[in-house]
């Protein structure tokens, strides 16, 4: 375990020091996915569905606020829309323009969410968002899941029925009738939005509970309910979804929501702490549960002092003899004349007398 704390410290060491060129990259990547997908998926005006245009708007997106990945994604799609039928477009300005003032209104920071829905529908890994975004978003958040669900089953809706549309050349209401009844009468558009939004604010509830290992309960609890949601549903209307893939889902959900869980809610249960005060109006009642840390090695330079050479300590001996002596002494090889007196003295025993 003390590897993988000192491994985390390190990744957001790295990421706090190079932030400014993961961040844009991040953002890249999420933005050529998605509009990648939605090329895929409708593909009907050839000029942006074309790779040059794709690299250049999701170079641009890295660059720009979080939110113009969703603006591009909306843009992509009525374009495709446009080229398959214009009341097909009008329809999907409509469901885009309420989607978006239900997004501002309630989730205005998960631009992203409902962005990347439709591509992971598409890559058939939905089942991760709601657990993951019941984990680090709010209540709010499941307006967000909702609106990334509808985006995506109208987007499948006009492909499925893109010969249909494309069969009724002038008959515009009936293109109308079309592209509305595959939305309302859609029962695994219903199913899915009622197990997506129930999961996600199951998540968060849950999540913010006192209890141990509450983030656990909550990812676990999550994956099972939206599962269950599902499979019900699917019984019940008959929406075809793959039992397999709502399955592997719910395990992708979970191990993804545990690496969250290792970077964001780390915390050790052993040590937990309960504390009681007071003061003149309330009674407090605390559990504080301290977080999972590395203490950080400190390294000692022990500097070692070279051992000094026999002539150096005879000279440093002679020096402080001579500050000793009073009176002014005149140094000459190792021997020295005073002024006082007449002759020479060997200093050899001056300097024996003055050591000890």
């Amino acid at each position: 375990m003390t590897g993988l704390l000192e491994l985390r410290d390190q990744i957001r060491k790295f990421y706090s020091r190079n932030a400014v060129f993961i961040l844009p990259f991040i953002k890249f990547v999420v933005a050529l996915l998605v509009l990648g997908q939605i090329n895929a998926e409708l593909g009907y005006m050839a000029k942006i569905d074309n790779i040059a245009v794709l690299l250049i708007v999701s170079l641009a997106c890295s660059f720009l606020p979080s939110g113009c990945i969703l603006f591009f994604t909306i843009v992509f799609s009525l374009l495709h829309m446009y080229a398959l039928s214009m009341e097909v477009a009008l329809v999907g300005f409509c469901v885009c323009l309420v989607m978006l003032l239900l997004y501002l209104r309630f989730a205005p920071k998960d631009a992203v969410v409902i962005a990347l829905l439709p591509a992971l529908f598409m890559l058939k890994i939905p089942y991760v968002v709601p657990v993951v975004v019941g984990l680090v978003g709010g209540a709010m958040s499941a307006v967000s899941v909702v609106c990334g669900t509808v985006l995506y089953f109208f987007i499948h809706s006009v492909n499925v029925n893109a010969s249909a549309i494309m069969a009724m050349e002038k008959d515009s209401l009936g293109k109308i009738k079309l592209i509305l009844d595959g939305i309302i009468h859609n029962q695994a558009l219903l199913v899915t939005v009622v197990a997506f939004a129930v999961t996600t604010l199951v998540v968060y509830l849950i999540k913010r509970l006192s209890v141990d290992y509450s983030w656990t309960v909550a990812m676990v609890s999550g994956a099972i309910l939206n599962l269950v949601i599902l499979l019900v549903g699917d019984i019940i209307y008959d929406t075809n979804l793959s039992v397999v893939s709502m399955i592997l889902g719910a395990f992708l959900a979970v191990a993804i929501g545990k690496l969250v869980e290792f970077f964001r809610f780390c915390v050790d249960y052993g040590r937990t702490e309960k504390v009681q005060f007071e003061d003149d109006e309330y009674y407090y009642y605390v559990k504080a549960v301290p977080k999972m840390t590395v203490s950080k090695s400190s390294k000692t330079v022990k500097k070692i002092n070279p051992q000094r050479s026999v002539v150096t300590e005879r000279t440093g001996r002679q020096s402080e003899i001579e500050r000793k002596k009073t009176g002014r002494t005149v140094t000459v090889g190792n021997e020295y004349y005073d002024e006082e007196e007449d002759g020479a003295t060997d200093s050899s025993e001056d300097d024996f007398e003055d050591l000890f």
